[in-house]
């Protein structure tokens, strides 16, 4: 046998014996994440679900994502590490989620669940009708359940009155929940009504292999402040058009890129003509995840303007590019970031404009190569899918309930709410009791396990951008 030969029979059994290391430090578990949002669309949820997978793939475990259809993009998909994706033929109705429909999900999920051989089932974002309904169906079943809060939600409009008394529906029964932030966590335990014991905080990540500094450290002559943000009244635009001009008359040698769409930015499109400022702040649209790190490095100071935030992944892709951030004092985004790399304000406008005003005092002392390293230690999707392993392990370990246990959680919900909720879980048992008659689970084909990943994804599996599935 050749030199070459053993060489390869010798990496396939270390290969084989990495695998049993993995398979031995933890329970392997079978998982479906379910959510509206996913890719191709991108934002905060998305990086999460994709991250937060491939990382508990490269830790031994089965993963597949559940979302809806995205234009002709349905089926099943796979992406980088052989993550298999499920783009049911729903399609989105309003802000990119499926129309409520109860049980029109509930032969699918049984289908997918019975197919991949699930064990938990990991719904994210409130705001995410499949979600809701995917855990609903899940727990009809049997399965346990995991629910992630991504975002904070007020008590007083009718929006959030009507969202938070579906999730205290959806959450009355679910093994355990995951927020990224203590502000989130008593968010959703007051909007809710879970115990704060079955509430865990793992906050997000970044991927710092993505986001890297510029080999060269900008010269402070002229200042760059970077916006990246949805132009929306929830994300602050309107704060970006009463602080832009302000800071332009307070100092020449600042510039402005914003990236961005959204209903808002025609207001701030309005403000740059109206100060003629068209050479000092720089429109860019939509920019795609991919080349966000290009735009950051290109900047001294990162604005985040947000009325309202869980927890910011922004804020950690542009510290991670070693940019000092200036952002509002909202939600969780105090716990983000340590005080020598972020300066808070209020949200308003004067505030702002006092914060940004130190931000370009302290930006000597910023050394972004540092701030880089610091991030990498601080934040890691490897720990947050460790941190969320445990949780699957918690939830395993719950005992299963009979259905009148089950049900009799549903009825503390409401006067009439309760007992609404009530019905709506046993006609969704009755219904899977049909289908299991209809189509008994044995007559459904399993799908064999089988792995993408080759070694250098498994060594380094953030530092693959998702494809084109």
């Amino acid at each position: 046998m050749s030199n070459v030969a053993i060489m390869g029979v010798v990496f396939v059994m270390l290969q084989l014996l990495r695998g049993l290391v993995i398979m031995s430090e933890c329970k392997r578990h079978r998982i479906l994440m379910v959510s509206d949002f996913f890719y191709p669309n991108f934002g905060g949820v998305e990086n999460h679900i994709y991250y937060l997978s491939q990382c508990l793939l490269k830790r031994g475990h089965k993963v597949v994502v559940m979302t809806h259809a995205y234009g002709n993009r349905s089926g099943v998909r796979y992406m980088t590490g052989g993550l298999k994706v499920y783009y049911i033929p729903w399609k989105p109705f309003l802000m990119q989620n499926t129309l409520p429909t109860f049980y029109g999900t509930l032969p699918i999920m049984r289908t997918v669940l019975i197919r991949e051989k699930i064990t938990i089932v990991h719904g994210h974002q409130a705001f995410s009708t499949l979600c809701h309904e995917a855990l609903m169906h899940a727990r009809t079943m049997g399965y346990k359940v995991v629910f992630t809060d991504h975002s904070l939600y007020g008590f007083a409009d009718a929006g959030s009155i009507h969202m938070n008394k579906v999730l205290q529906f959806t959450l009355a029964d679910v093994t355990q929940a995951i927020c990224v932030s203590h502000t989130s966590k008593e968010n959703t335990v007051l909007r809710s009504g879970l115990p704060p014991e079955k509430v865990y905080v793992i906050p997000n990540a970044v991927d710092t292999a993505m986001f890297k500094p510029a080999p060269e450290q900008l010269s402070c002559k002229e200042i760059i402040i970077v916006v990246i943000s949805r132009l929306v009244y929830r994300k602050g635009a309107d704060l970006l058009v009463e602080v832009i001009p302000a800071v332009c008359r307070l100092f020449p040698n600042v510039r402005f890129i914003v990236g961005g769409d959204g209903p808002k930015r025609v207001r701030i499109e309005e403000m740059r003509e109206k100060h003629s400022l068209q050479d000092r702040v720089e429109m860019l649209g939509a920019v795609p995840h991919a080349q966000v790190r290009s735009v950051l490095i290109t900047g001294h100071i990162f604005l985040n303007s947000s009325l309202t935030e869980a927890f910011c992944i922004a804020i950690l892709e542009a510290a991670s590019c070693g940019l000092l951030t200036v952002s509002t004092r909202v939600g969780g985004v105090p716990e983000v970031l340590p005080d020598d790399m972020v300066v808070l304000a209020e949200p308003d406008p004067s505030d702002m404009v006092r914060a940004i005003q130190k931000a370009i005092h302290f930006l000597p002392r910023i050394d972004p190569q540092a701030m880089h390293l610091r991030m990498k230690k601080l934040y890691s999707w490897h720990d947050v899918a460790k941190r969320t392993e445990i949780v699957y392990d918690r939830a395993l370990a719950f005992s299963n309930q009979d259905l009148l246990d089950r049900l009799s959680r549903y009825l503390p919900c409401g006067a009439w709410a309760g007992k609404i909720f009530f019905v709506v879980m046993l006609i969704d048992f009755l219904l899977w009791r049909l289908l299991q008659w209809w189509q008994p689970s044995t007559e459904i084909e399993e799908v064999p396990d089988f792995s993408m990943m080759n070694q250098n994804y498994v060594d380094n599996p953030t530092q693959h951008y998702p494809p084109d599935g």
